[in-house]
This record gives C-alpha cells, structure tokens and sequence, in this order.
C-alpha cells in the first residue's frame, strides 16, 4: 500500500499534529496526477497546480482550508476555438487523526467553520503527512466545467455551413441556396440507395 509520504501531493503537517490551535501554511505547485483524463478535460498530467492554504489543528485531526488553481487548455463547445484559462477552486476538508484502542472504528462529526465538513482525507498514520491527491481529483470532477466556452455570448459554429459566427455576425444562408442545397442531398441520397439496391438483386440468367 501506497504511503502518504511517498506522493508528489504529500505536505508536512507534523509541526500541527496533535496541537490544537495551531497552523500550517501551504503554498506550492504540484504535479497533475494521471487517472484523472476521463473526467477531467484539459488538464495534462504533470502540469503545475497551485495550492495556496492552511492545515488548522483541531482536537480531532486537521481542517484544511485552500485555494487551487489550475491551467486547463480545452476548446470552446460551440465554436471548437482553442482556448487557454485558469480555473479556481475554493476547497475545505477533514483529515481526521487515526483513532487509536476501542475508538478505532469510531467516525468523528468535525465542524469546519460553520459547516460540517463532508469530505475527509487520511493522514499518515503517525499524523505527520497528508496527501492532497484525493482531494484534488474530488475538486476537479466535482466543480470544474466540462463544457468551457471561449466567453459567455458565443454563438457557435453555422449549422449549414460551420463558418464561426463570432468572427462573422453578419453571415447568414440565403433560404433559396438552403432549399436546394436539401434537395440536391436528398437526391443524392436516394441515387446512392436506388444503386445499393440493384448492386444487391441477382442477375437473370
């Protein structure tokens, strides 16, 4: 099994561990982690994140509380522009202490600020790592878009023709020009399956 420690997301928590009111200041990048390509559009394995936060000690573990960035390079969904941006994240979570004796099995109810927090992430077992992987890949597929638009007005590509109305407002088809433009297809359609049909009928002998 993997160690906290070992991960390229592991942050030292040890100077907080088991002190309550005291704090850990976190402000680094970090590598993209892989497995995340499925669900996550954009965002290239080993590119930097930035986290930017504290580790709060409480009696019962850690709450962290962080801001992540991140670049994402995808394309606009309607008109397929390339496009480059960051994208940002405010997260808290729970890393809860290992429960020791008869309360190891116990789940501890931890509020962070004035809200329960819902996520918690392990510590390593002497309480002096925390691995933020976890956490990252939970923020990403739960909060970051996966349909970006280059800006919030884009009209897309032309149904009829798929020249960017962006760059072209004024573009229009001529409903004339759309008319045949259908008729020629339907003729060629069904030119295409009369042809199918007598390539596939026996030859009389």
């Amino acid at each position: 099994m993997a160690r906290p420690e070992d991960s390229a997301w592991a942050v030292s928590v040890a100077q907080v561990a088991s002190r309550p009111g005291q704090s850990s200041p976190v402000d680094a990048d970090f590598p993209a982690p892989s497995g995340i390509g499925d669900a996550i559009v954009g965002v290239t394995e080993g590119e930097p994140i930035h986290v930017a936060g504290a580790f709060d000690s409480i009696v019962d573990g850690l709450i962290f509380r962080a801001h992540i960035t991140a670049p994402v390079h995808a394309e606009c969904t309607r008109c397929l522009k390339p496009l480059q941006r960051d994208w940002d994240a405010d997260v808290t979570a729970f890393f809860p202490y290992q429960y020791k004796g008869d309360n190891a099995n116990e789940d501890a109810d931890i509020i962070a600020g004035e809200e329960e927090s819902e996520d918690s992430y392990p510590l390593s077992p002497d309480g002096c790592f925390a691995d933020l992987e976890a956490l990252l890949r939970d923020t990403f597929v739960e909060d970051l878009p996966l349909q970006p638009l280059c800006k919030p007005d884009c009209k897309g590509l032309c149904p009829q023709c798929g020249i960017n109305l962006n760059e072209h407002p004024d573009h229009q088809h001529d409903t004339t020009d759309i008319r045949f433009a259908a008729l020629a297809s339907l003729k060629e359609q069904l030119e295409r399956e009369t042809g199918e049909h007598a390539a596939q009928e026996p030859k009389e002998k």
